[in-house]
């Protein structure tokens, strides 16, 4: 609720949500699909699987990066402007590869709004060899904000101590600093920990970047640390460190988990190697088991629907850090957001998102200043195909409020490609990115179903537009106005505000103008509020 004070006394406003406008969206926000195009395709820009679905919007270009392949599309057409292999991204970039037939793996992609460039993240490989041989984390940065242009890499050693092994890299960006992680395995394939590096942003954004001042945190101890460290990606104004995101554990001993755990990195823009990681901070988040498998309407349930990690990027807007991940209720995969207060290192709130006939899966977020989050996701049933979908949520009192499902692409076969072990790839990952040049859009990608064999990347704009009162004075009175796109708004006043206000309809029909729609409402003596209602 929020309220505006005229500028003639007595003269109040109430900028006031109602429920039940939205059509499958949050109950004050209309929300509309805008691009909605195909991406890459397995077994005709890339044989990996699984994806590792990623991408992100800029000003003008969207990127997507999964497992075999780099693609720029154009956001206001959806036309494809700039496709390679992910290999040939590296090589242009600068990067070397031996003879030892290298693979790269685990993109991630982020647009920095800070200095208006983009950073790119893989891991390289040898698929001859195990895990436990060491491996580099590759990273790029484009010279300017056009992502069709020059990138300049660098490669970093994933363990020069010990030559553990870098997996499912995770990468996070702030004002200061980039920061990365892995997963590490040793020559004995046992997983030690998680590696932690922070590099400044002033080194990077150098021609040619370098790594000076990068300051490596070792590996660091899952039981103090968490599994699968997420350096969050941070935009708007931040008053305090990075923030590093985990959880306790990703479950795969099929035992209820309750702990988030989070830490900080100061003094990341020092070229001294000096930067600080703080002692870890401990969340409770409600108990949950790792996800099930989904049946698919072909009668298997062997689909890998990952863990209860955090897959995808853990997002930072001010002060807040927005995450996602996934978990068991009722015998469904299901999804656990939760709100985090950076200045504070406590949580703001959390909840779970489930459908009884619905298994939800590889979510990720994103947030505006506004607090209206939109999440992208995979959903499957007995009867339903691997699609993807998107819920978008905003804060109502203490909480965030979340409307249904929408979907984006529905799949088209059951998805039945299995290793060795039976198991069919999924994920590893999805991403959804805020529109650094308007609050109001969102982008995501997701996989989908097409073929028994076949996934297929699906990017998505979503719209959300806000159900918000503007007020202005005009000669003899106010004008109360409203977006026009918001089909089935009515206005409503009430002459007090409490818990038992009594609104009534404005019968006089509004007018149009532009975008907008509006009314004038003479001065008088007494207190009148307002607020957008909506049609039965």
């Amino acid at each position: 609720m929020r309220f505006v004070k005229g500028l003639r006394p007595k003269v109040w406003l109430s900028l006031v949500i109602a429920c039940g406008l939205a059509i499958s969206a949050g109950a004050s926000l209309q929300v509309q699909i805008g691009q909605n195009f195909s991406g890459a395709a397995q077994g005709t820009d890339t044989s990996a699987s699984p994806a590792d679905g990623n991408g992100a919007i800029g000003p003008a270009h969207f990127v997507e990066f999964v497992n075999g392949r780099y693609s720029v599309y154009n956001k206001l057409t959806g036309s494809k402007v700039q496709t390679k292999a992910d290999i040939n991204f590296w090589i242009a970039a600068g990067i070397t590869f031996g003879t030892a037939n290298k693979h790269v793996s685990d993109p991630r992609v982020i647009f920095d709004v800070y200095s208006q460039r983009w950073f790119a993240s893989m891991v390289d490989f040898n698929p001859v060899l195990d895990t436990g041989t060491t491996n580099r984390f590759l990273l790029a940065v484009s010279k300017t904000s056009d992502p069709t242009g020059v990138w300049q890499g660098v490669t970093i050693d994933s363990d020069p101590e010990t030559g553990a092994f870098a997996d499912f890299a995770t990468l996070g960006i702030d004002a200061d600093a980039v920061y990365l992680s892995g997963d590490m395995f040793d020559s004995s394939d046992t997983q030690p920990g998680a590696s932690l590096l922070s590099i400044p942003k002033s080194s990077l954004l150098a021609n040619p970047p370098s790594t000076t001042g990068i300051t490596r945190f070792g590996i660091l101890d899952y039981a103090q640390r968490g599994q699968i460290l997420q350096p969050v990606v941070t935009t708007g104004v931040a008053t305090t460190s990075e923030r590093v995101l985990a959880v306790d554990s990703v479950g795969i001993d099929f035992k209820a988990h309750d702990t988030l755990i989070l830490s900080s990195i100061s003094n990341a823009a020092d070229t001294n190697s000096s930067a600080i990681l703080s002692t870890p901070q401990v969340l409770k988040i409600p108990p949950f088991k790792v996800q099930i498998n989904p049946y698919q309407p072909n009668g298997t349930n062997t689909l890998d629907n990952g863990d209860r990690r955090i897959s995808s990027m853990a997002r930072r807007v001010g002060d807040v850090i927005y995450a996602v991940n996934g978990l068991q209720t009722n015998n469904h995969a299901a999804i656990v957001w939760s709100r985090i207060d950076a200045v504070k290192s406590q949580l703001i709130d959390t909840g779970v998102i489930a459908r009884t006939n619905l298994d939800l899966f590889f979510p990720s977020i994103a947030a505006n200043e506004a607090g209206v989050v939109v999440i992208g996701l995979n959903t499957c049933s007995s009867n339903q195909f691997i699609g993807s979908y998107a819920l978008v949520g905003e804060p109502m009192g203490a909480s965030l409020s979340f409307g249904d499902l929408i979907q984006l692409r529905a799949g088209t076969a059951s998805y039945d490609s299995p290793g060795s072990d039976g198991i069919s790839r999924w994920g590893d990952y999805s991403a959804t990115s805020p529109d650094p040049s308007d609050p109001n859009r969102f982008w995501t990608i997701q996989m989908v179903a097409t073929a028994k064999s076949v996934w297929r990347t699906q990017i998505t704009e979503i719209i959300v537009t806000p159900r918000t009162l503007q007020i202005a004075t005009v000669e003899g009175g106010v004008r109360v106005s409203w977006p026009a796109i918001l089909n089935g708004a009515q206005l409503e006043s009430a002459s007090a505000l409490g818990f038992a206000t009594q609104w009534s309809l404005v019968a006089t029909e509004p007018l149009t103008s532009g975008n907008e729609k509006f009314l004038v409402f003479p001065y008088n003596s007494e207190p009148q509020f307002f607020r957008l209602g909506s049609t039965p």
